[in-house]
């Protein structure tokens, strides 16, 4: 197991694009419905596991702004895998004293599901131990545009100077606000792009793309990601 016994540096904040449980339904003549639901299982082994190995921060690509798009049959289900996940939160986790947090836009979901989602926020809130954010409705560019709407209104109530508005500002109205930015992202499922996935934040992320399926990530293939982060020289636009 890699951990801060390792020898290794371990990153701060790590973010994973869960890729592929779709393609490995297929694979296996299965809906896709079933691929969500192994990945679902695996997402709370491998958040546990990554609690143990040093990170302070997960963040894990779970629903996207782009994904209602979807046969609503699959979204039917996503959303019926989340409600049921919601309830289980209320007690998952608890002994791993990992703080659960939800980033994205909330209002997209029904009233009983945004219900869940603030009680398991609550339940959780004073865990001292991994950060993990779930990104449900999340979308990049829709942060963005949500960060620069909340700076105009500033401007507009007089409470902010256009010629004084600093990155600190903009920061200020992510879902991120006041965390590190990744140091590491993930992405599942053999595909090189960031699918709107944080992109203000990962100006200066290692990204690291591997062709397992998200049912099939282990703690074997989280451990090679973090050797190949080691590998890296971060220069942060410097020499």
């Amino acid at each position: 197991m890699i951990d801060n016994n390792s020898g290794l540096i371990i990153p701060e904040h790590v973010g994973i694009i869960m890729d592929g449980n779709g393609r490995w339904a297929k694979k296996r003549a299965l809906p896709r419905s079933v691929g969500h639901k192994f990945g679902a299982q695996n997402f709370r082994k491998i958040t546990r596991y990554i609690s143990k190995t040093g990170v302070k921060i997960l963040t894990l690509y779970a629903f996207s702004t782009e994904n209602w798009k979807r046969p609503l049959e699959e979204v039917s289900a996503l959303m019926s895998l989340f409600k049921q996940y919601l309830v289980d939160s209320l007690t998952d986790f608890r002994e791993d004293d990992i703080k659960v947090v939800f980033i994205g836009d909330k209002n997209g979901f029904d009233k009983n599901l945004r219900k869940l989602i603030d009680e398991s926020e609550e339940v959780a809130k004073d865990r001292k131990g991994m950060l993990l954010n779930i990104a449900m409705n999340y979308g990049s560019r829709d942060e963005i545009l949500r960060s620069i709407k909340a700076i105009a209104e500033d401007v507009r109530n007089n409470r902010l100077n256009p010629e004084n508005i600093t990155l600190n500002d903009f920061e200020s109205h992510l879902y991120t606000a006041g965390l590190p930015d990744p140091d590491l992202i993930i992405r599942t499922g053999g595909e090189f792009r960031l699918s709107n996935f944080l992109l203000y934040q990962s100006a200066y992320s290692e990204f690291y793309s591997t062709e397992t399926l998200w049912p099939d990530f282990n703690e074997k293939e989280f451990d090679k990601a973090i050797i190949e982060f080691n590998q890296r020289n971060r220069r942060f636009g410097g020499v």
